[in-house]
This record gives structure tokens, sequence and C-alpha cells, in this order.
């Protein structure tokens, strides 16, 4: 979105300027996708893969087609503590933890943690009210539906198993992996009425993000859970 507004702003038409995001997104995405393909932790994912090239096809339907983003996609990300509690490895010759395994993938600052902790992060697809109903609908511009997907217990590429050294580690049944699904509320900062260019600017970057508004989750271990703050 970023690359078509910067093409609009250029004098692009809006065709190529379309042309324009679609071709920056995926060159940023898919760059992404083959640093992951060389690495022996994750590998390349073809379902990784599919996402960024649906998102970039909602992209160009909605503007072709609607002149607008109705359904934007957004990431919203929390810090997640994890056990210092020992781990020992499978032959019972030494000892790590979760905190250590997470450092050790995710990171140890927040900005790492942000970009990188798939268990503390949550992918959303933030629907405008208003934008579906008539113009004379009493709702506000700015507010959003979201549904959002994110998963916990994630600890490897493939599994919750791991090598370090000759030492493996495996996690038990109880910190099986499990998919989180969840609905909400959230802003569209490109509908808040503000005539200043900079701010304007500033709240369609500020848009990738989703609001941590309360949220209701439902995940694949059957639990159904209120959140104050959606992660």
């Amino acid at each position: 979105m970023l690359c078509y507004k910067g093409a609009k702003w250029t004098g692009l038409s809006e065709n190529k300027a379309i042309t324009t995001g679609l071709i920056c997104g995926a060159l940023f995405q898919t760059t992404i996708e083959v640093m992951d393909g060389f690495s022996s932790k994750w590998g390349w994912s073809w379902s990784d893969f599919a996402m960024n090239n649906g998102g970039l096809a909602a992209f160009y339907f909605q503007q072709k087609h609607w002149g607008e983003q109705r359904i934007t996609f957004k990431v919203s990300s929390y810090a997640q503590d994890y056990s210092d509690e020992p781990i020992s490895s499978v032959s019972g010759m030494s000892s790590s933890s979760l905190n250590t395994r997470a450092n050790e993938l995710y990171g140890a600052s927040f900005s790492e943690r942000y970009l990188k902790d798939y268990n503390a992060q949550t992918i959303w697809a933030s629907v405008n009210i208003k934008s579906f109903l008539d113009k004379d609908a009493k709702v506000p511009d700015w507010l959003n539906v979201a549904v959002g997907y994110g998963a916990n217990n994630m600890f490897g590429g493939y599994d919750n198993s791991w090598q370090v050294g000759d030492e493996i580690y495996t996690l038990g049944d109880d910190q099986e992996r499990y998919q989180q699904f969840y609905l909400g509320l959230d802003v569209d900062f490109t509908r808040l009425k503000v005539k200043n260019h900079f701010l304007k600017s500033l709240l369609t970057t500020l848009n990738i993000f989703k609001i941590p508004f309360p949220a209701i989750e439902l995940n694949s271990r059957g639990e159904f859970t209120f959140h104050l703050i959606s992660k």
C-alpha cells in the first residue's frame, strides 16, 4: 500500500501505481521467503509464499474494483515471557529452557521479538464497516471489525524439537502447538479526518499495526477466552 501511494504521489496513473505496489510487495515478501529457504531452522514454506501472494491479490482486487482498501491486513505482537524452568535433553546430560530457546530463535530485544516471535504475533484482516454500508449509515468512518490468526508453543521450524551441539531437546505434550482465532474491533487510521499531510503519511504507516482492543479467542484446543487486550 505504501509503495502504491508513493507511486501515486509521483504522478503515475492508477494502473501503473497498482503495478508498482504489486512489484514492490512481491520483491519484499519473496526475499524473506528465499532467506528462510536457506535457513536450516525454518526452510522454504509454500504456505507462507501462498499467503504472501494472497495478500497481493487482495490488494489488487480491492484497489481495482473498489478504488480503496476496505480490508486491511495488519499485525500485532506483545512481549511474551518464557519459562526459565530447566528442560533436560533426551540423553539427560544437559539442560536448557524455553527462555533460552526463544532467545536463540527470536532474539532478546523488543524489536527482534516483535518481528520474529511467532508465538506473540497475530495476523489480522481488519474490515472497515462503513465502507460496506450505505453512506448515511451512522457508523464511524474509522471503525473496523478484525479477524485474527495466531499460534502458540512454536519452538522449531517443523516441530518442537531442536539440537544444541550433540544434545537433542524435545518438548512434551503439555507444550503442544496450537492455533488461535480472534474476533475484535480495530481502527482504520487512514479514515481519520486529518488535514496535515505529514500526519496523514504517519497514520498510513501506523495502519499496518492492529490496535490492542478487547477480543475473543477460540483456539484449536477447544478453549474460548476473552482478552481485555488482544495480542
